[in-house]
C-alpha cells in the first residue's frame, strides 16, 4: 500500500545532516534533491580525486554535468566525516558493491542511525535482496528503507517534476524520508512492501536490456509493448513468490519504472541492449557506456533466483541466454512466439 508524505511523523530536524554515500549520477542527484528540499546533506564518494573535484567545482561534471550543488550540500572528505552526527544514511552504490560498503560503515554508525538505499538488484553470489543483505550486516533492529521508482538522475538534478516510492517495514522511517526528499518539484510516496519495490527495481533492469535489443534489431513497437506487458507479468510472478504484494507492481516502482527504463535512451540498460544489437560484445558495450549497467549482472541473478523459486520467466531467461550463452536475440523472440498458447492471466 502506498500513501503520500505524512507531515505529522517525526523526522530529523532541519539542522540534522543526511549522509549520501555514493557520488555517481544517481547518488549526486539524490543528494542535490535532499539539499534542495532544505536539509543539510553530506555527499561522499570512494574516489579521493573525485571528492576533491566535487568540492572545488560544486558540480559533478563527470556524472551529472550542469547540476550545481545547493548551498546545503557539502562533500565529506572521509566516510567517518559523512556519518558524524547523522540520523539518516542513504547508500547509492551498484548492487555488487552494496554489502562491502555496509560492512565498512557498520562500525561507524550511531546506534540510532537509520539506513536507506537506492541500490537495485539481487546480490549475485547469494540471490538475496538488498534488505536481506542489510539485515545480515546491520542487524534486524536497525530501521531500513529503499528508494525506487521511475526516475532518471539527469532530470532529478535539473529539478524536473518527479515521483518515486520509499518502502520500509518501518512506517515512521518511510514517511520521514518521503517528507525530507519531497519538494514542489519532487513527490515521494510511501510503501510497506520493501520486497515488491526491490524486486521491481531488479527485474526492470533486465527487461530494459531486452527492450534495447528488440528496438536495436528493428522488431518494432508491437514487440516492445509485448515485452513490457509480459515482462510485468514475470516481475509480478517472481515478486509474489518472494512474498511481495501484487498491487505494488502496478505502481511507481513496478510498472512506472519498467516503462521508463524500457522506452527512454537515458536508461543505461536500454542503451546496453541497443549496443548489443549493433554488434558489440557485452564487455565492449559496458566499456562504451562507462557506468554501471545493472541489468547485465541482474540477468544472471534473476535467472538463478527464478530457478531457485521455481518461477517461470521466459523473457528474462531469453535475455540471460543472449547475454551469457550467446543465443541470438532473434532466436529468443522466435522461441517466445512459438511457446504453447495459454491464458494471459495466471
Amino acid at each position: 500500500m502506498q500513501t503520500g508524505p505524512q507531515a505529522e511523523t517525526a523526522s530529523p530536524g532541519p539542522g540534522t545532516p543526511i549522509a549520501v554515500l555514493g557520488a555517481g549520477s544517481w547518488g549526486t542527484a539524490l543528494a542535490i534533491q535532499f539539499a534542495r528540499s532544505g536539509h543539510p546533506t553530506r555527499l561522499w564518494g570512494r574516489d579521493p580525486v573525485q571528492r576533491e573535484a566535487l568540492t572545488r567545482d560544486r558540480c559533478n561534471h563527470r556524472y551529472l554535468p550542469g547540476a550545481v550543488f545547493p548551498e546545503a550540500l557539502q562533500v565529506a572528505p572521509a566516510l567517518a566525516d559523512a556519518l558524524r552526527d547523522v540520523r539518516d544514511v542513504l547508500v547509492v552504490v551498484p548492487s555488487h558493491a552494496f554489502r562491502a560498503l555496509l560492512q565498512e560503515l557498520a562500525p561507524l554508525l550511531d546506534p540510532e542511525a537509520r539506513v536507506a538505499w537506492a541500490t537495485k538488484g539481487f546480490e549475485l553470489a547469494s540471490g538475496r535482496l538488498p534488505h536481506q543483505v542489510a539485515r545480515e550486516v546491520l542487524g534486524a533492529a536497525r530501521p531500513v528503507a529503499v528508494l525506487s521508482g521511475p526516475t532518471f538522475a539527469r532530470e532529478v538534478g535539473a529539478g524536473l517534476p518527479t515521483a518515486m516510492t520509499v518502502a520500509s517495514p518501518d512506517a515512521e522511517f518511510a514517511a520521514a524520508l518521503a517528507r525530507n526528499i519531497s519538494s514542489t518539484q519532487f513527490r515521494a510516496y510511501t510503501s510497506s512492501d520493501i520486497v515488491g519495490v526491490e524486486v521491481g527495481g531488479a527485474v526492470k533492469n533486465v527487461l530494459a536490456v531486452g527492450a534495447g535489443l528488440c528496438d536495436g534489431l528493428g522488431f518494432g513497437s508491437n514487440t516492445r509493448i509485448a515485452l513490457i506487458t509480459r515482462g510485468l507479468v514475470e516481475m509480478t510472478r517472481l515478486g509474489v513468490a518472494l512474498g511481495a504484494q501484487r498491487e505494488t507492481f502496478m505502481g511507481l516502482a513496478g510498472l512506472g519504472d519498467l516503462v521508463l527504463t524500457c522506452t527512454d535512451d537515458q536508461s543505461r540498460n536500454r542503451r546496453f541492449g541497443l549496443l548489443l544489437a549493433a554488434g558489440r560484445e557485452p564487455q565492449e558495450a559496458l566499456r562504451e557506456i562507462g557506468q554501471a549497467v545493472e541489468g547485465y549482472l541482474a540477468a544472471r541473478a534473476v535467472h538463478a533466483v527464478a530457478a531457485r523459486e521455481g518461477v517461470e520467466m521466459p523473457i528474462c531467461a531469453g535475455i540471460y541466454r543472449t547475454l551469457y550463452e550467446g543465443l541470438p536475440a532473434r532466436e529468443v523472440v522466435h522461441a517466445l512466439m512459438t511457446r504453447p498458447i495459454r491464458a494471459e492471466i495466471d
